[in-house]
């Protein structure tokens, strides 16, 4: 120890106050030696006696006189005490409190909680004892106990019938005024516990609570797993027992928060003290939604079979009980999204049913024997709506929209309670309605001639400067049996107005023969029939017999060299299979994709086919003419959109902003495949509008087959295109229009163009002066741009009829695709013949047999899977 530390010597002797410290050092276990006994200079300072307060230190500093004031407890007590005498030692003197450690003082305050651990050094401080944790859990079970009977107090049972009525939902147009009033629980009918047949209450119970008739009303596991997805954002669910959805259909409402989620269980467990059990199952069956606008048991089982709910037979049951695990994707009618077409949900209807027929024996309410004279899945009634027009199309498409921008279920947004203002304008709405009932009154005629059954259009108008859906037809209207919508198939090849997008492609990108710079669309190509389509090293694309496969035109014509603008103008296949490969495959997909056609719509049996070029994909009407719309704006796009603005309780959701404004491509490019599109038009296949008095511009398309017949034009102001096709009610699948009409067959340039002049005549007055097209100036690199081997005939002004068979084509690079057994279903129309969906082409179509592939290996965004819809994501 340093000298300046080291205490004074202390006076000698001591008396009996000295002998006392003597004995407390012998009996601490330490003695002193006598002074000057190690020879160490120090020791002429050390005059205490041995073992005094007053000695220096020894070895081991502070932790070794802590232990050494442990073992010598009661050695310090007595040196604490009065000399004899009543003499005390003075402090610091012998027998006082000396230094450090060893000084006396008032003990210290033992805190409430012990954290962090005095006493403990280290980690150690910071372990709570098994006292802490003990406490800290009673006190948190006591506050939860507390808090769990303040609000099993203060909530109370609401009155059911100031909860239970929704309201409905109230659509308008784009002019604000009211379109029409949907949804909300307008049609039940309550029946009591008597009038409920005992297999329905035995197929739910079975179904979703099968511990429903012992249990207390609530889960708390499913409650806790439900707050903690909740609080961590994650997927909301539902109470998980029937008292708790009884409790959410009948007193609260919808919304997914913590809040409400706490009074679902409160009211739960007084509704299962005050209620009993069948009253509870018959309130639950009599406010749970269905579908087809259905509230309650007795409303469901006429809307789905046509009887009051007693006269259910053990199989309707089971099919009701499954349309309550979401009518959307539950109801074989089909609902809202790509996900919940009538083919997908009818495929998990029948699962289900089934699956509850086999739960209901498996938890012994219903035996095998009863299991087994059930029988096949019910016959569903047909569906009818009050819905007319062209209004349930419309309607289907602002609730797919809103479902999806502001996260609701379709089953919530039918509670009602939502104001919707959407983009379609009234009067063009009835004026594309009129024109296609114009055509198809003077065109069709079912009763005399078969192929004119099953005839069926579809259009939609989209705004180019905003991507607004002005209008649309989707078919016969709801009122008259026809539920799909026409304006959003997804199924219908689109043929030759797929050029277009080919050729904006290759004026973005180029080709491998310009090095990646511009094409001009004056460049040339070979336009014979039964051209030798070549692989980007100059090599034959081989077909599956091993030959050189050749593209097939409509007709034998030897066109010889053309240029692309000419091309395009007599719809000429053979250019545009060579021109696709050139660019490349994948160039056309990024450029459809930003156009707005998402890869859920291309063909992914010919993704990689020269076929592809030629419109094998299915982009529904809306989407078409969103897509030409970037032609018509400069090259600028916007999603389409329907919906504008919602209110729900006075406050307007977010969510519902305008589109923003995306660069598909050079406003160059797409004034020049506007300027070939207008000669399409004026010189072409097209030339059907080109009387019609203000600058236009548009493509034909008819695919193989005569399945379908395409016509996409535009102004400046409206982009609209209009669909005509025929289907096969049973199977769902196209069929050939060849002999419809009383015509050999039928092309996007007549009828469709047809149906499209009349609606855009006077769709167009809303402008005094329509838009002149900017004028196109020149681009790209003129390549091939030798004398033509051949005289080109003169043009003709109808597009040619369908082509025969050609070549066997060239084994796919892809695996090759499955057969229709393997994939098409009752309703796929993308699987629309035996050859794997080789439909599209020129307006006249593609080979009838397999298209090769294309052979080079970029392919970006090929292979993307899912179902389409107008709105991207599950919805495209």
């Amino acid at each position: 120890m340093s000298e300046h530390r080291r205490k004074p010597p202390q006076p000698q002797g001591g008396g009996r106050a000295a002998a006392r410290r003597g004995q407390a050092g012998s009996s601490s276990g330490r003695r002193a030696a006598p002074r000057g006994a190690t020879g160490s200079p120090s020791d002429s300072y050390r005059s205490g006696p041995s073992g005094s307060e007053g000695e220096e230190r020894p070895y081991g500093g502070r932790a070794e006189a802590r232990r050494a004031a442990q073992r010598g407890a009661g050695s310090r007590r007595r040196a604490a005490e009065p000399a004899r005498g009543g003499r005390r030692a003075a402090p610091g003197g012998p027998g006082g409190p000396g230094r450090g450690r060893g000084r006396s003082g008032p003990p210290a305050m033992k805190r409430f909680i012990d954290y962090p651990r005095a006493g403990k050094y280290g980690a150690a401080r910071w372990v709570p004892s098994w006292r802490l944790v003990t406490g800290t859990f009673l006190a948190f079970m006591g506050g939860l106990v507390a808090a769990a009977g303040i609000g099993y107090a203060m909530v109370g049972i609401p009155k059911q019938q100031d909860t239970a009525l929704a309201q409905n939902n109230v659509f308008y147009w784009s002019n604000n005024k009211q379109m029409a009033s949907t949804g909300g629980q307008t049609n039940r009918q309550l029946v009591n516990n008597e009038e409920i047949p005992k297999a329905m209450k035995d197929a739910v119970v079975s179904a979703e609570n099968a511990s429903f008739y012992e249990d207390n009303g609530i889960d708390p596991a499913g409650i806790g797993r439900a707050l903690l997805n909740m609080a961590r954002g994650g997927e909301t669910q539902g109470g998980s027992t029937i008292t708790q959805q009884f409790v959410k259909n009948t007193y609260l409402s919808q919304e997914q928060t913590l809040s409400r989620k706490f009074k679902e269980l409160f009211i739960s467990i007084k509704v299962g003290q005050k209620m009993s059990k069948d009253d509870i199952l018959a309130g639950y069956l009599n406010t749970a939604y269905y579908g087809r606008n259905a509230y309650g048991i007795q409303a469901a089982a006429q809307a789905y079979f046509g009887v009051d709910a007693e006269k259910l037979t053990p199989s309707q049951c089971a099919f009701l009980a499954a349309v309550l695990k979401g009518p959307n994707f539950y109801n074989p009618d089909g609902g809202v999204g790509a996900n919940a077409t009538e083919k997908a949900n009818t495929k998990r209807a029948k699962e289900r049913w089934s699956w509850i027929l086999d739960r209901m024996v498996e938890v012994e309410r219903m035996t095998p024997a009863d299991r087994a004279k059930v029988g096949d899945f019910p016959t569903l009634k047909k569906q009818t709506s009050n819905l007319s027009g062209q209004s349930g199309y419309l309607i289907d498409i602002a609730k797919e929209y809103v479902a999806k921008k502001a996260g609701l279920s379709p089953e919530d947004l039918e509670k009602g309670g939502y104001r919707i203002y959407t983009t379609f304008d009234k009067q063009k709405v009835n004026e594309l309605a009129a024109a296609v009932e114009k055509t198809e009154k003077s065109f069709l005629d079912p009763k005399k001639r078969e192929k004119d059954k099953y005839v069926q259009f579809g259009g939609a108008s989209v705004d180019p400067k905003s991507g607004a859906i002005v209008a649309l037809y989707g078919g016969a209207g709801y009122n008259k049996g026809h539920y799909s919508n026409n304006a959003n198939t997804l199924g219908v090849p689109v043929g030759s107005t797929w050029k277009p997008i080919v050729l904006a492609a290759s004026m973005k990108y180029g080709t491998y023969q310009t090095n990646g710079k511009p094409l001009s669309p004056l460049a040339k190509y070979n336009g014979n029939d039964l051209l030798e389509i070549k692989d980007q090293n100059g090599d034959p694309i081989m077909g599956d017999n091993g030959k050189p496969f050749r593209q097939k035109n409509e007709g034998t014509t030897a066109w010889g060299d053309v240029t692309l603008r000419k091309a395009m103008e007599q719809s000429i296949n053979s250019p545009f299979a060579q021109l696709g490969i050139d660019v490349g495959l994948s160039r056309t997909q990024e450029m459809a994709k930003d156009m707005g056609i998402s890869p859920a719509f291309f063909d992914k049996a010919n993704i990689r086919n020269v076929s592809f070029s030629l419109g094998t994909s299915t982009p529904s009407a809306i989407r078409m003419a969103d897509a030409y719309g970037a032609f018509a704006n400069d090259g600028k796009h916007f999603e389409p959109f329907s919906v504008t603005k919602v209110i729900k309780d006075g406050k307007q959701l977010p969510g519902f902003e305008k589109p923003e404004e995306e660069d598909a491509m050079e406003p160059n490019v797409a004034n020049n495949v506007t300027d070939v599109l207008e000669n399409v038009v004026k010189n072409g296949t097209g030339k059907k509008v080109a009387d019609i008095g203000f600058p236009v511009a548009g493509k034909t398309g008819t695919t193989d087959e005569n399945k379908s017949a395409w016509f996409v034009g535009y102004t400046r102001e409206l982009s609209t295109a209009v669909t005509l096709f025929r289907t096969d009610p049973a199977k769902g699948k196209l069929l050939s229009m060849n002999g419809t009409g009383g015509v050999p067959s039928i092309h996007g340039g007549d009828i469709p163009a047809q149906v499209w002049k009349d609606y855009m005549v006077e769709a167009m007055k809303s402008w005094d002066t329509p838009e002149p097209f900017p004028e196109a100036q020149p681009i790209g690199e003129i390549i091939n741009d030798t004398p033509t081997p051949s005289a080109i005939p003169t043009p003709t002004e109808t597009e040619e009829e369908s082509p025969s068979p050609t070549p066997t084509p060239s084994e796919s690079l892809t695996s090759p695709p499955p057969t229709p057994t393997e994939t098409c279903g009752e309703f796929d129309w993308q699987c629309n013949n035996a050859n794997g969906g080789q439909n599209g082409g020129s307006d006249g179509g593609t080979t009838t047999s397999p298209t090769p592939t294309d052979t080079e290996t970029d392919n970006s965004g090929g292979n993307a899977n899912g179902n389409g819809g107008i709105f991207g994501g599950s919805s495209g």
